[in-house]
């Protein structure tokens, strides 16, 4: 049975305006922000860029560090019994993991 009046036009009506009011975000997402440039010449972008990949390659460093020390106390414990520095050192392992994932998430 076919619905007849604004009862059958409003809910099409409805997704419509939803499905512009979603394109025009996307479309202001899409325009990027003038670039901002630093004293020295270079763009601010590519400068932030490059510290947090230096920040990254240390942070990594520590991360295999971190990691190898849960291994080793791990492979210490008795089977069934888990150090509780070995849940703290756990714990540090995702709180830099998550730091360095989203940095690197930053202008993506």
């Amino acid at each position: 049975m076919m619905k007849t009046g604004g009862g059958y036009l409003m809910p099409r009506l409805g997704f419509l305006v939803l499905v512009l009011a979603l394109g025009a975000q996307q479309a202001a997402r899409q325009q990027e922000e003038p670039a901002v440039v630093l004293p020295g010449g270079k763009p601010q972008k590519m400068e932030i860029l490059k510290a947090d990949y230096e920040k990254n390659k240390s942070e990594a460093a520590e991360l295999v560090e971190l990691a190898q020390q849960l291994k080793e106390a791990i492979d210490k414990n008795e089977q069934h019994v888990l150090d509780l520095r070995a849940v703290k050192k756990a714990e540090e392992i995702e709180k830099l993991a998550r730091r360095i994932k989203e940095r690197m998430r930053r202008f993506y």
